[in-house]
């Protein structure tokens, strides 16, 4: 009879976790469900006053499922679709945003994660098996440089931006420098990350491998890397995210519009837009869905290397 006030007490405080979590999801859902409900209101409904949530009303009722007056009107301006007898569905997407703006920000995010996650993976390797002269200085000099914001070094940049391109340099491109910027920006806390794996992974399996007559770096490729798969993962992750929502780097630092990433065209649509609500929600839908679809996909990989890296770090 002792167990059951303990019992009971239990039950509280895990309900009331619960509570507080979905709470918080709620919070966290309704500014995302109002953008994908403003997306598919008409103008008319948007602007009206009152507000109202969903544009179902009636002149005799408030909410009528029946009559709800759902567009798509904010999408068709952003894709901006037109026939076409050469693409296999009979029209092709001119939108800038699906031709241009989202294919450039993928081609960032994704070679500059991929540049990240080998050069964290190697790094981090080499601090977490090896120690050499200025081992805890170099790694608190990174650890250093992980604080300075990307906003604080923009002016230098841009000046190297400028002074690339005064240069004439054969096969120069903005492109290959703005991956270069987001590399150097994301690489360095993608060092620790790494090492953190790398510690925990044990060095007698790598000797083991060693001793069955295995080279160094097929100890790395074969043994060490496949055990620290999770952490790369999550650095490509975290690394390709960040590329993804970036704005102020993608705007300053290229100078053609056509190499502009997806924030921008967020931006031209805005200044287009400022009272087409719709189109503007449309934009960030689409720009939104990739990440979830990334997601959805990857997140048990990436919660199990969150989880792993906070014990095991």
């Amino acid at each position: 009879m002792r167990n059951i006030p303990s019992l009971s007490r239990q039950n509280w405080e895990r309900r009331l976790v619960n509570l507080a979590l979905i709470l918080v999801v709620i919070f966290a859902m309704v500014p995302i469900a109002t953008t994908v409900i403003i997306s598919f209101k008409q103008q008319q409904d948007i602007t009206r006053k009152p507000p109202v949530i969903f544009p179902c009303d009636t002149p005799t009722r408030s909410f009528d499922l029946s009559a709800c007056r759902w567009s798509v009107e904010g999408y068709d301006r952003v894709i901006d679709p037109e026939p076409s007898s050469s693409w296999p569905f009979g029209f092709s997407l001119e939108g800038n945003m699906l031709r241009t703006y989202l294919p450039n920000t993928l081609l960032y995010a994704t070679t500059a994660s991929l540049l990240v996650v080998l050069f964290a993976g190697l790094s981090g390797y080499a601090f977490s098996r090896y120690r050499f002269r200025g081992h805890g200085a170099l790694m608190a000099a990174i650890l250093a440089i992980t604080g300075v914001p990307l906003l604080t070094n923009l002016l230098g940049l841009y000046q190297m931006g400028v002074t690339l391109r005064k240069a004439s340099i054969p096969f120069y491109d903005d492109r290959y420098f703005i991956i270069l910027v987001y590399m150097g920006f994301f690489l360095p806390l993608s060092v620790w990350i790494a090492k953190g794996f790398f510690d925990a992974i044990p060095r007698e399996l790598e000797e083991a491998a060693l001793i069955d007559g295995c080279s160094p770096l097929g100890v790395l490729w074969r043994v060490t890397m496949p055990l620290a798969t999770p952490g790369l993962l999550a650095i490509f992750l975290l690394t390709f995210v960040s590329v993804w929502n970036e704005f102020i780097a993608g705007y300053l630092l290229i100078a053609k519009n056509e190499h502009k990433p997806a924030m921008f065209g967020l931006y031209e649509f805005l200044g287009q837009n400022i009272i087409n609500l719709q189109v503007i929600a449309a934009a960030c839908i689409l720009i939104a869905v990739p990440m979830i679809i990334l997601f959805l996909f990857t997140r048990r990989s990436f919660f199990k290397a969150m989880v792993e890296g906070a014990v095991k770090g």
